[in-house]
């Protein structure tokens, strides 16, 4: 019998790639194989996909960067991408498609398009991304990562939740350390990109936290390459512990040992902390398209396991107290894990694959 293919198309972010990894993970346990798309950026987060996915960078451009000349090259080297893509696929003919979203999974879908095989989107956020948006009538659904999902009414979609990583599945539920006076720990991430504005402002904050409470605290922070050096210095002159990188390659392992966790409202990192359980302050991107990070944060904070900062009201003062409130307050803080695993979609990764299964036989 022949091995069924699917092939993954997915942008540079780890918000695109991380459910595009958790799928190939299942698939190929499953018998499959797996192709995956994606651009130079995307190629950064695929050290963790299992080595039997074949990965192949993709010609794609956005229309979001550069200057005039750079935007108009776009729609070439975008059509230069599809007719490879097609190229591809009618030699190697996928048996299921599927877009995570970013302009790298413009080629793959396209091509799918023109030569009518099965394909569908996976869309992380509480808000269509551009790409999916163009393409949302044109796929067999929509599985969505996040509920409600802003989508036009005559999309056929159904509610999967974000695929997560294996490494986080390993850490799914693990049990809870509330604050207490012993060793304690608050991880920050800002996203696939680090953010300014929480190695601005979570530093100071954490600084003007009563010594009683700072003293017990170890920090993990996620901070821009650029802003690494400045975010160090300022912890270690303030005598707070913490380690400072662009980029931490062990997230579940700190996630699950952290008492509370700040971050932004990535729609993977949302899926991290619902399924291994933290309470999270919450700080939405505010420049996100369609504030889609404000969406994303709504089912955790209505849970009752997040809070939730609007950018425009983040200062110190204010996360001071916030932090403060969870870790001088060990019962609502463990309330606050409880509910955020309320919040989680743990088989979201076998939904999708039943999607996939699904549209393969309907072929």
């Amino acid at each position: 019998m022949t091995q069924k293919l699917l092939l993954m198309a997915a942008g540079g972010t780890g918000g695109h790639m991380f459910p595009a990894q958790a799928l190939a993970e299942a698939m190929l346990r499953k018998g499959w194989r797996v192709k995956l798309s994606t651009d130079a950026r995307g190629a950064r987060y695929t050290g963790g996909f299992p080595h039997s996915t074949e990965i192949s960078q993709v010609s794609s451009a956005t229309f979001a960067r550069g200057g005039i000349l750079a935007k108009a090259l776009v729609g070439p080297k975008i059509a230069a991408g599809v007719v490879s893509m097609a190229l591809q696929m009618r030699g190697d003919r996928p048996d299921v498609v599927i877009g995570f979203g970013g302009y790298p999974s413009i080629p793959a879908l396209g091509a799918a398009t023109l030569l009518k095989r099965p394909r569908m989107i996976h869309e992380q956020n509480g808000v269509l991304g551009r790409v999916n948006q163009l393409f949302a009538s044109r796929v067999a659904g929509v599985a969505c990562g996040t509920w409600p999902t802003n989508l036009p009414d005559t999309v056929p979609h159904e509610h999967v939740g974000n695929p997560v990583r294996a490494a986080v599945m390993e850490r799914a539920g693990a049990g809870y350390i509330a604050p207490g006076d012993y060793p304690m720990s608050i991880l920050v991430m800002g996203g696939s990109q680090g953010a300014r504005i929480l190695s601005d402002v979570v530093p100071a904050a954490i600084a003007a936290l009563p010594e009683a409470m700072r003293r017990f605290l170890r920090i993990s922070h996620q901070a821009r390459s650029e802003d690494m050096e400045r975010v160090r210095a300022f912890y270690d002159s303030h005598g707070i512990s913490a380690d400072v990188q662009s980029f931490f390659k062990d997230v579940p392992a700190r996630m699950s040992e952290a008492q509370l966790v700040i971050s932004r409202a990535g729609a993977s990192s949302v899926a991290d902390i619902s399924v291994i359980g933290r309470p999270s302050i919450l700080v939405p991107y505010a420049a996100a398209t369609g504030d889609h990070q404000t969406a994303n944060a709504r089912g955790l904070v209505d849970a009752g396991g997040a809070i939730l900062i609007p950018e425009s009201a983040l200062d110190v003062a204010s996360l001071t107290a916030q932090i403060s409130a969870v870790l001088s307050n060990p019962e609502a803080a463990q309330q606050m894990s409880l509910a955020a695993l309320s919040a989680g979609v743990p088989d979201a990764t076998q939904r999708l694959v039943a999607l996939v299964e699904q549209l393969a036989e309907e072929g």
